[in-house]
């Protein structure tokens, strides 16, 4: 079985925590959402965020509910006095609605096949009221040989460190689908986190699904990146206005 999202993240959140400058990630963080905010004309009232990132962290985000996280997401978020609701994904109602829904990390990646892409993306555009900002790779350009491994990061902490390697094992017929594994190497010692189902998303797939789903403007922002806390790629920040 594919680990989940949450899973996913919370290694993100054991890199975020090792790094001794996670003050400097959160204030990059935190420009990418004035930016967003800026574009759209203000900041959000209510933000249902998807799994663990250091937009959590940035104190932007007034009336915070948090979904796909783990206990020790949880537990992290809790000890450093961060104001948020957990809510179930399984309790997310359809007539629920938030400002902004926040999907980073490539969220709509996550996925076993381009149906169940279609919905999450319908399930999130039903619980935004204004504005949905998620994070995409521009795999168009990119051949799938070439994505096989994503830019290994590592994180020193004064004179130790962690290695973080993700490695994309591709399907022989279907190019876009991939089983992603992740390897958190330190020293003699090694995590491995996965598998997790993964399948590409191109910029017009998304602003297709979201448009059908009462999107009415998509943007990707042409001077904001977005980057994984395990891994160097760099993601385009995409917002959709509902």
């Amino acid at each position: 079985m594919p680990h989940t999202f949450a899973t996913y993240t919370d290694i993100a959140l054991k890199a975020f925590q090792f790094n001794p400058r996670h003050h400097d990630t959160v204030n990059k963080k935190k420009e990418i959402l004035t930016a967003v905010a800026k574009s759209h004309g203000g900041e959000p009232t209510s933000t249902l965020a998807f799994g663990f990132s250091p937009w959590l962290m940035t104190g932007q985000l007034n009336n915070l509910y948090v979904t796909e996280i783990t206990d020790s997401i949880k537990s992290y978020l809790n000890d450093q006095n961060i104001k948020y609701t957990y809510v179930h994904e399984d309790e997310l109602a359809g007539s629920q609605q938030f400002d902004w829904v926040l999907a980073g990390d490539e969220y709509f990646t996550f996925v076993d096949s381009e149906d169940d892409q279609k919905k999450k993306v319908t399930r999130l555009s039903g619980l935004t009221k204004k504005i949905l900002v998620t994070t995409l790779r521009d795999y168009k350009n990119q051949d799938y040989k070439d994505r096989e491994f994503s830019h290994p990061l590592a994180v020193r902490n004064n004179e130790a460190y962690k290695l973080f390697l993700e490695f994309n094992d591709y399907g022989y017929k279907e190019r876009d689908q991939w089983k992603s594994t992740v390897y958190e190497l330190d020293g003699t010692s090694a995590e491995v986190y996965g598998y997790f189902a993964r399948r590409s998303m191109y910029f017009k797939q998304l602003a297709k699904f979201t448009m059908d789903n009462g999107g009415l403007n998509y943007l990707i922002h042409k001077n904001l990146m977005y980057k994984s806390l395990i891994k160097k790629n760099y993601e385009h920040v995409i917002s959709v206005s509902f």
